[in-house]
């Protein structure tokens, strides 16, 4: 029966197209066939999909299309091999570029300020949605899919199913980019060490409360010090109770702009993000910018963004391998899965594949990994309906000053690599899920003891609670800049960290004012508030926060099983 369904499809296809058409169509087959297995779709529904894709880029056959994007896992799947795949069922010619993230935002700025076409189409972080929407040089896709763009925008794209829609929508409604990837920053621990009879006993003994997966940081601080101090060493090998990276270099601006500060409670409640104070202390009034500092109404260079700072100068010095300071994001990467830290805080889940390797310390002798990932603990100032961490959203991005036919030819690409036919084989390569759908098939709930809570976590109702950068933000490649160059003062002890998120803050407002003078980002550029008391602001309810008086609460953990449980039991509630 389902030969017959195949044939007729592909029958079906050659009557309404040509011989070229005939041959896309058995490409198509050959490709559903191996390389798009599994699916959430059927064979038949992937071949209707593949039809719709070979007609739909009949008009742009033979063009030459360059699309690009950072360097990661999932990407390479798709330079590698679904660029193949596209050019071959399509025949459009498509070559994905492979470079680093800064070069991507280096070029990507080049072509907004110049308007020389580079690129017909760009997975750029969604972080940068503050900045699309204020410069007009990108393409809104709600007009886009309606527009212009409607006789190529796939009908079986299903915006509702990405997981990270909301992260790409402006304050207007409109989705200005498509999620291509995503993974979140969450806290990694030894689920081995954590269950160990004896290191549990003597955990309570010391603190009084259970070993497990820290609710806020006070927690995250016992079990940092009670595995670097006490713990000391596991078989035979000496043990940390942290790891982090303190290099000097732009990796450290991440380590900061991708929602630390949200961890420890700087921003407003609200989701994606906090308004109308988001995680990197910028306040808005509508969608106009009005200041970093807290005499603007801003949290950059407030108590919790002080305490955020300081908290993690504190652990990098007192718990993490000593060389931890003098590493890079990457070089620090890689250590956790040496078998020697406990926890980490600040962990992302595109690791996961690197750390579930047969032969590692870190994974038993059946393939399954002894570590666990889990909820980020919270700080002090945290409080419900905040945002609880930072969750990297890669995003197909298309620029006006892109000629229309090459837009086109690019956003059938976009939405090929994204499309249902691919996208649930696409995450078992690159584990950077984008479609609840796909995260929530069969195929998963077989993998997941191999990936150490990445499933449990994307079908939880906590992951909400991860998002990027928002729109607050009206100038991202401006701004991220000076976040690494204040923190490094600070960890180098050259300043403190009240000083360093001061002058961090009055950078920010620096570059907003000049924004504002320039008069160029339209209706949502920045407006700054005029100085005055910070203890004005602080009286007012939301952020900025004033200083607690007790910034060291009592630890509070969880059991990981219990944890899965509970969102196993809200799931179902859901869905019932």
């Amino acid at each position: 029966m389902k030969r017959r369904t195949l044939a007729a499809a592909t029958a079906m296809f050659v009557v309404l197209g040509s011989g070229s058409a005939w041959a896309d169509m058995e490409a198509a087959k050959r490709w559903v066939d191996s390389e798009f297995q599994p699916s959430t779709l059927s064979k038949e529904e992937q071949l209707k999909e593949m039809e719709w894709f070979i007609k739909a880029a009949e008009p742009f056959k033979g063009m030459d299309i360059k699309v690009v994007s950072e360097t990661i896992t999932t990407h390479e799947y798709e330079a590698k091999t679904l660029a193949k795949a596209f050019s071959e069922i399509t025949g459009i010619n498509l070559t994905h570029d492979l470079i680093g993230e800064g070069d991507v935002i280096e070029k990507l700025q080049t072509q907004m300020q110049s308007g020389q076409n580079i690129y017909d189409g760009w997975v750029n972080d969604s972080d940068l949605i503050g900045t699309h929407i204020r410069y007009d040089q990108v393409t809104p896709l709600t007009d886009w899919m309606a527009g212009e763009g409607k006789d190529v925008t796939n009908p079986m794209l299903d915006i509702e199913d990405f997981m990270g829609i909301s992260f790409t929508t402006g304050p207007d409604g409109k989705v200005y980019q498509l999620p291509d990837q995503q993974f979140a920053n969450l806290y990694w621990f030894r689920y081995d060490w954590f269950n160990d009879p004896e290191l549990k006993a003597k955990f309570k003994e010391k603190y009084g409360y259970e070993l497990g997966v820290p609710v806020n940081w006070s927690a995250y601080e016992d079990i940092a010090n009670f595995f670097t101090n006490d713990v000391k060493e596991i078989d035979g090998k000496r043990v940390y109770g942290h790891m982090d990276y303190g290099k000097k270099d732009p990796s450290l601006g991440w380590r900061f702009t991708d929602a630390w500060l949200s961890m420890a409670g700087t921003g407003d409640k609200g989701l994606p993000n906090g308004k109308p104070v988001d995680e990197w202390g910028i306040r808005v009034d509508g969608c106009r910018p009005v200041g970093s500092d807290v005499t603007r109404g801003g949290a950059t260079n407030a108590p919790a963004s002080v305490f955020a700072l300081t908290k993690y100068i504190d652990w990098l010095k007192q718990y993490a391998p000593p060389e931890a300071a003098g590493m890079t994001f990457s070089e620090a990467g890689p250590v956790p899965a040496q078998g020697n830290v406990a926890q980490q805080i600040f962990w992302y889940t595109a690791f996961t594949a690197d750390m579930a390797k047969d032969g590692l310390p870190v994974v038993d002798e059946n393939g399954n990994p002894k570590w666990r990932m889990a909820p980020s603990p919270h700080g002090p100032y945290w409080q419900e309906g905040m945002k609880l961490g930072y969750q990297d959203a890669g995003s197909w991005t298309l620029l006006n000053s892109t000629p229309l036919e090459r837009r086109k030819a690019a956003w059938l690409y976009a939405q090929f690599v994204t499309s249902k036919s691919v996208s649930l084989k696409k995450t078992h390569v690159g584990l950077t899920p984008i479609r609840d759908s796909d995260i929530r098939h069969e195929s998963f709930t077989e993998r997941a003891p191999q990936l150490g809570g990445l499933v449990e976590f994307y079908r939880s109702p906590a992951r909400v609670l991860w998002t990027p950068t928002g729109t607050n933000v009206p100038d991202y490649p401006k701004l991220a800049q000076l976040w690494w160059q204040n923190v490094a003062q600070a960890v180098t002890g050259e300043v403190t960290p009240q000083e360093a998120m001061d002058n961090l803050a009055k950078q920010q407002d620096d570059v907003m004012a000049r924004l504002e003078r320039a008069g160029i980002q339209g209706e949502c550029g920045p407006k700054l508030n005029e100085p005055r008391d910070a203890q004005y602001w602080f009286d007012q309810e939301g952020s900025p926060k004033p200083k607690l008086a007790n910034e060291k609460e009592q630890g509070q953990t969880i059991s990981y099983d219990e944890l899965v449980k509970s969102w196993k039991d809200a799931s179902a509630a859901k869905s019932n």
